[in-house]
């Protein structure tokens, strides 16, 4: 691939990939999660499968001296994508340089970052799903034959430059698989598919993370702290901090089970997790639409909620409960949503018309 600079690359060093990279973006993230994520494959509680092959990987490519292969990372938001990638780079023993495909305007952008990595260092794109498609196609050279090429000057004055890149490892990580394209979804030599938490994996994140903070908890608060967590580990430290400050304030700074409740209570969750916009869709799909089916833009009005955030954050917990189903014509309550809201109906047939 050839891509044209034109005028606005004079020269490697001009580039500046620093402000592309995700540090800034970090330090506008709560500080404290940073503080709970895990540095080591030992310390990521859950996803053992994942680890193992991972410890395989990672082994075999530090004996070989090599980077490791690229990696494509999915799942839902706050299951660990970011910190699986920092925990890969800190096994292998190397840089990593984070950014978000957002953030990568134009390929100048790009190859501003890929001609300033260190050998065998990692290059971690999240949201790798919105990449443009001349950013892809340069990551597919940049990704194979570890080279760039590019264009200097104009038309007669024209020459083509091919510069060579140290060996690296590119992680993507998307929550939308499907939206990426087959040719660079095949690049990728490993596959990693995180899975929503259960439990008993919660709570032992939630333990660590309490021993952290220096806060303490009873094991019937740990217990239902992480069955409301929506089997997300993000979730649950942000609970449990917030739980901090309840008991900090209400109490003598222990975290009982009366401390979660009344805390959950307060924030609106019930026992089984759903928050106040989860039990908002239900009812929405129910008393407007007879129970279904709706379709996402619809709803999405109905309830004041972003088709993303629908279909990223609170359809994949509500399906997974089984409150919510997806068919071709789209979204249908079941009948555990009518017990769930002490509503009658239920058993209802999924006729109807696509809004």
């Amino acid at each position: 691939m050839v891509v044209d600079f034109e005028s606005e690359i004079k020269d490697l060093e001009d580039l500046n990939p620093d402000s592309l990279m995700r540090r800034e973006y970090m330090d506008k993230e709560d500080r404290q999660e940073n503080i709970l994520r895990p540095q080591h494959l030992e310390d990521f509680q859950g996803q053992q499968e994942i680890k193992d092959n991972l410890d395989i990987f990672i082994k075999a490519a530090r004996k070989r001296e090599e980077a490791l292969d690229h990696t494509f990372i999915v799942g839902p938001p706050g299951l660990g994508k970011t910190t699986l990638a920092s925990i890969i780079a800190n096994e292998m023993n190397t840089d990593i340089r984070m950014t978000s495909a957002p953030a990568l305007d134009k390929p100048k952008d790009l190859a501003g970052i890929l001609t300033n990595l260190s050998e065998n260092s990692i290059f971690f794109i999240d949201e790798i799903h919105r990449l443009k498609p001349i950013i892809e196609e340069m990551l597919y050279i940049a990704m194979e034959d570890y080279e760039i090429d590019w264009v200097i000057g104009q038309g007669p004055a024209a020459r083509t430059m091919r510069i060579p890149l140290p060996h690296f490892t590119l992680i993507g990580a998307t929550t939308k698989a499907g939206s990426v394209s087959s040719p660079l979804a095949s690049r990728f030599g490993i596959n990693l598919h995180i899975d929503f938490y259960n439990d008993e994996e919660l709570a032992r994140i939630i333990k660590r993370s309490a021993r952290i903070l220096k806060c303490d908890i009873d094991d019937d608060a740990l217990s239902l702290l992480a069955h409301c967590s929506r089997g997300t580990p993000r979730i649950a430290n942000r609970l449990l901090r917030r739980l901090r400050d309840f008991a900090l304030v209400l109490s003598d700074g222990r975290i009982t089970k009366s401390t979660v409740k009344e805390g959950l209570e307060r924030l609106g969750i019930d026992d089984n997790g759903l928050e106040k916009m989860d039990r908002q869709i239900l009812r929405t799909i129910i008393e407007y639409y007879n129970g279904g089916p709706v379709g996402a833009d619809t709803l999405s009005i109905s309830v004041g909620e972003a088709v993303e955030s629908l279909e990223d954050f609170y359809e994949p917990y509500l399906i997974q409960q089984g409150y919510l189903k997806r068919t071709p014509r789209g979204r249908c309550v079941t009948d555990k949503a009518y017990t769930l809201l002490n509503m009658k109906g239920g058993s209802h047939a999924d006729e109807g018309f696509l809004f």
